[in-house]
């Protein structure tokens, strides 16, 4: 069966994306944790009060750096949470624009995605 002639996927490959999403997510908080942990050292290190403002730059810089990706992460993972919401309402794998199904390819790459492929080209097309 075409997979744009249906509305929803079948139970079973409902299954397989939740336990796909399950591991990016378990992975990202393992992520998460390791760059918050390299945060909390740098934090650490930078207490020394005799340290030439030349060395504090690129210590400033890295824990910007660290904080973006803490953020980064943190919505990663609001967005595989919100993916297996959407598992369990039923709404997994349906375009919020245009309907159709989002084809499996792009879900195996972006299981949290809420677009297809035509609709997020037009959607940054219109951004431009």
């Amino acid at each position: 069966m075409d997979e744009r002639k249906q509305n929803k996927y079948s139970t079973k490959e409902l299954k397989e994306f939740e336990k796909l999403i399950l591991e990016k997510l378990n992975k990202a908080r393992k992520e998460l944790v390791f760059i918050q942990e390299a945060l909390d050292k740098s934090n650490d290190n930078s207490v020394e009060v005799s340290v030439k403002l030349l060395e504090e730059v690129p210590d400033t810089v890295e824990k910007e750096n660290l904080g973006i990706l803490i953020d980064r992460q943190r919505k990663y993972i609001v967005h595989l949470e919100n993916a297996l919401t959407r598992i369990q309402n039923g709404t997994y794998g349906v375009c919020t624009v245009t309907g159709e199904l989002i084809d499996k390819d792009r879900l195996k790459v972006v299981p949290h995605s809420r677009h297809s492929v035509f609709a997020k080209r037009a959607k940054e097309e219109k951004e431009k």
